[in-house]
């Protein structure tokens, strides 16, 4: 009985061994299921020990009794359970080679010779049989501790299992440690390696193709270097293109990435960045469907003003933004119609000035880009101008032509020749040699160089910015001599409500200029009047020669001004200002001719009158000279439809 239960044990421990082999269990090298395997044979030992000491337990209640028996000290020969190792025909190397099977021998203590009484038994038996039983397990404990399971691979060297472990295929035990010529090793992934030209070489031409599966496992990374990440390409479903001064390519340092970690890529944006470098800023370029309705390039304005300075006047003007000198008229409807002299982006203004005093009338066309693509603009006008001064009637007929050139938004300058033949006609005192030589026709020649710089916000109610003007001329003719001046006005915007509006305005405006000692009685400098110093009548703080006024040589006026609003919707505001400043003959300061005029203003802004607001002002002259002619009121009313 012992031997059966003995064999069965052994061929259910064989069993286990099998299935853990065809399972694959010891080729994975996993040490929990070795540590298992382990527990399992310790198991099972225990239960032979305890199985055979039951069996010989119940073999030696039906021993025949014989006095001839003595237990084992009278001729019973114990025969221990033997174990030899088995040769296995697996040729994996795992356990099965080293397979045990465990055969027990009969019966301990069983006397072999006949008893001549078959009822005697002795008490000897118990003693013989408990002896028997433990030698039996002493036999098979040796026997079961050499069926321990010893692997013969390294377990360290093992990859941790997958989830779903492959059947190898059945080679020599040389295999595992890569000895065997026919299989290699297998590779880093836990997968065999297949023999040389069973299979193609793989392709890595394509993405994925032939390339082994990422091991979920860490490896070294002296053993895998990252490999360098390169940007994808600047375009996108957007049309991104890089921001200025942003780079394609990652910057130094951004290829030592840790082991495993991959660039990263926004989704939403399509733009890719390696991990642990700067941001790189892209610009996103979407198509935007504009719709533009031409406006009107052309207008015909009516106005008028009323002003102590020039009298009454009307004004006509004629203005075409958009205006082509080539494209003459084919017919009188290209002419009614208004295609004709239309399309070459052109500009063409005629202006008709009749008035009490002064008659203005101008033509002017201007190239804005010279022959179509060239940054320099050409301007070229004719007018007729003819004032009635206190002291004589002038009446000036010419042409002028301009060439500019815009540096920047606000930077210009500007080359202009002027051809005029001024008529001084209609003297109201005689005897004033300067008066007296410039009577009749001068023909005047000018050569002018200009520079502006402008950054004002609105050029009639300015509050913000500035106004830099330098001018010089050169005039040639009846008359030679040179000209200059500068022009400087600064706007400063103390504050204003949230909304923009109620600003309070800082001016500061200054005027210098001298001209030659052949300059005629016409060209002189002068001042007085709304629009150079008020409380003083037009031209009325210039030098005076026999009650003449004959101007100067040297030009200095200043004047500071304060803007405040007295109403919410700015329609009223405020001015406090003092004009200062001084004419004077020749090109000096002369204490005793320096005029001060402080005083108050008003200003009202009516949007149906036009963008010039009408001005009403009270100064009053603290300093003046002697000759001079005061006025403390002056005005201007103007509208343009």
């Amino acid at each position: 009985m012992i031997e059966s239960v003995d064999r069965g044990i052994a061929l259910r421990m064989r069993a286990d061994l099998d299935d853990m082999h065809d399972l694959g269990e010891f080729q994975q090298g996993s040490v929990m299921q070795q540590a298992s395997c382990l527990a399992s044979a310790k198991q099972i030992q225990h239960t032979r020990m305890l199985v055979a000491c039951i069996a010989v337990a119940f073999a030696g209640c039906q021993l025949p009794k014989s006095p001839s028996t003595s237990g084992i000290l009278g001729g019973a020969q114990p025969v221990a359970a033997s174990a030899r190792p088995q040769a296995s025909a697996n040729p994996s190397g795992f356990g099965s080679s080293n397979d045990f099977v465990v055969e027990a021998g009969h019966a301990v203590g069983v006397s072999q010779q006949p008893s001549d009484a078959a009822g005697a038994r002795t008490s000897h038996a118990s003693s013989g049989t408990i002896a028997a039983a433990a030698t039996t397990a002493e036999s098979l404990q040796d026997a079961s501790s050499v069926a321990t399971y010893k692997p013969q691979t390294d377990l360290a060297a093992s990859p941790l299992p997958y989830t779903q472990t492959p059947t190898l295929p059945t080679y020599d035990p040389a295999t595992i440690r890569g000895q065997s010529p026919t299989y290699p090793a297998p590779n880093r992934y836990g997968q065999p390696a297949a023999p040389a030209g069973s299979l193609p070489p793989p392709n890595y031409s394509s993405p994925n193709v032939g390339q082994p599966p990422v091991s979920p496992s860490y490896v070294p990374y002296s053993s895998n270097p990252p490999q360098p990440y390169t940007l994808p390409s600047p375009s996108d479903n957007y049309g991104s293109t890089l921001a200025p001064g942003a780079s394609q390519y990652p910057s130094a340092g951004s290829d030592m990435l840790a082991p495993g970690v991959a660039p990263y890529i926004d989704p939403s944006v399509g733009i890719t960045a390696p991990a642990g470098t700067a941001y790189q800023p892209r610009e996103r370029v979407a198509p935007i469907d504009v719709y533009v309705q031409e406006a009107r390039t052309g207008r015909v304005i009516l106005g008028g003003s009323v002003n102590s300075d020039l009298g009454v006047a009307g004004q006509l003007i004629i203005d075409e933004r958009n205006f082509n000198i080539r494209r003459l008229p084919r017919s009188w409807d290209d002419l009614w119609s208004g295609r004709a002299f239309r399309g070459g982006g052109q500009n063409f203004r005629a202006e008709l000035m009749p008035g009490s005093q002064v008659e203005r009338y101008t033509v002017s066309w201007t190239e804005r880009n010279l022959l179509g693509f060239l940054p320099y603009s050409l301007s070229v006008g004719g007018f007729l101008y003819t004032r009635q001064f206190r002291d004589w009637t002038e009446q000036r007929l010419g042409g002028r032509m301009a060439l500019g050139y815009e540096v920047t938004k606000d930077l210009s300058v500007s080359g202009e020749l002027r051809m005029e033949d001024v008529k001084i006609f209609d003297p109201r005192v005689s005897g004033v040699e300067d008066l007296d030589s410039a009577l009749g026709s001068n023909d005047i020649y000018t050569a002018r160089f200009r520079v502006a710089r402008d950054t004002r916000d609105s050029p009639f109610m300015s509050s913000e910015g500035s106004l830099l003007e330098l001018v010089f001329d050169q005039v040639f003719g009846e008359y030679d001599y040179s000209r200059g001046g500068v022009n400087y006005s600064r706007y400063y915007m103390l504050r204003e409500r949230p909304d923009g509006t109620g600003r309070h305005v800082l001016a500061c405006t200054w005027r210098l200029g001298f001209t030659g000692s052949q300059t005629p009685i016409f060209e002189n400098y002068f001042a007085g009047g709304y629009s150079t110093m008020r409380g003083f009548s037009f031209r009325g703080a210039s030098p005076v020669v026999n009650d003449v006024q004959v101007g100067g040589e040297f030009l200095a006026l200043g004047s500071l001004e304060y803007v405040f609003p007295l109403t919410a919707d700015d329609m009223l505001r405020g001015v406090a200002f003092v004009d200062y400043g001084t004419v004077e003959e020749q090109i000096e300061i002369n204490s005793e001719n320096f005029r001060i005029a402080p005083g108050l203003g008003l200003r009202v802004t009516v949007p149906a009158l036009g963008p010039a607001p009408l001005a009403f002002d009270f100064a009053y002259p603290i300093n003046n000279a002697d000759t001079d002619d005061r006025q403390v009121f002056s005005f201007f009313m103007g509208f343009t439809r």
